[in-house]
């Protein structure tokens, strides 16, 4: 039997995740899932492939608000849920897609800013802004957040335990940034799920993940090195692109727990690696 046993949220794109036991899904994935992110100058995402020292900033969700501490720097900030510049909107990008969002607050901006030691600012995705996913994927309409491309990544635990017998140094889940993640089943069983459900909330399989660098950095101290994907190049390549997880989008609302059973409704009779031509991209980031 396939059960959920890790849900994982992101509210700061490219921040460390949270792990919860329960998770409300919207339209556009998990509540508060990747609705802020950090920009340039040119409103451009940030991510940890060019700042590395965002794995240091570690964020929690509170009653009202957001709580972002520095791990070693005696540093905090509370980003309130109410508070944000309403009037201020502008268009940012994300990979090859532009949306409308919201700064946050001068505040914001100046403790990130300091934080990273890079200069960037926090804005929000209001509900009204609606970005699409790659429709040659996926069903017409579906949306997601700040995310690299689609609404959620599951990656099977099995996957991972295959993947650690390979290596000199076992490596945790959070290196491949996942929502859902799995216990039961084959390793990479994952790939050739193309519908299942969870507490009535269907998730249909779209495409297998390309993974960029940021597996490679610890999400404890943010050092960099060679695995994962030194490895996974040797069994998980394809076109030029090492594969790990799988990208979902879904149909329907609601709340999911840990533990909740996992109903794969149909399965892919083909190999899934299905890729596009476009720069390698870590969907979880």
């Amino acid at each position: 039997m396939l059960k959920i046993s890790g849900l994982y949220i992101y509210p700061i794109k490219s921040l460390p995740g949270i792990a919860v036991s329960e998770a409300r899904i919207t339209d556009r994935g998990f509540e508060y899932d990747r609705r802020w992110m950090l920009v340039d100058e040119n409103n451009l995402f940030i991510s940890q492939r060019e700042a590395p020292q965002m794995t240091q900033l570690v964020v929690s969700i509170e009653i009202n608000s957001l709580l972002v501490k520095h791990r070693t720097l005696k540093n905090s900030i509370v980003i309130p849920f109410a508070t944000r510049r309403q009037s201020a909107r502008l268009e940012v990008t994300v990979w090859d897609d532009t949306c409308a969002a919201e700064y946050v607050s001068e505040d914001a901006d100046k403790w990130f800013s300091k934080m990273l030691g890079i200069k960037c600012r926090l804005v929000y995705m209001p509900d009204d802004s609606r970005r699409l996913v790659d429709q040659r994927y996926t069903p017409a309409n579906s949306i997601t957040s700040f995310s690299d491309g689609y609404p959620f990544l599951v990656i099977g635990q099995a996957s991972l335990d295959d993947l650690n017998r390979r290596l000199a140094e076992p490596l945790p889940m959070n290196r491949f940034r996942p929502n859902l993640v799995f216990t039961g089943g084959a390793p990479f069983e994952e790939d050739m799920m193309a519908h299942f459900i969870v507490a009535g909330i269907d998730f249909y399989g779209v495409k297998l993940c390309a993974r960029c660098p940021i597996p490679t950095i610890d999400q404890e101290n943010g050092s960099r090195g060679k695995e994962p994907l030194k490895t996974l190049a040797a069994y998980r390549r394809k076109d030029n692109k090492v594969l790990f997880g799988q990208n979902l989008v879904h149909g329907g609302q609601g709340v999911i727990n840990i533990g909740d059973k996992m109903e794969v409704l149909a399965y892919n009779t083909k190999e899934r690696f299905i890729i596009d031509s476009r720069p390698e991209k870590d969907f979880i980031n």
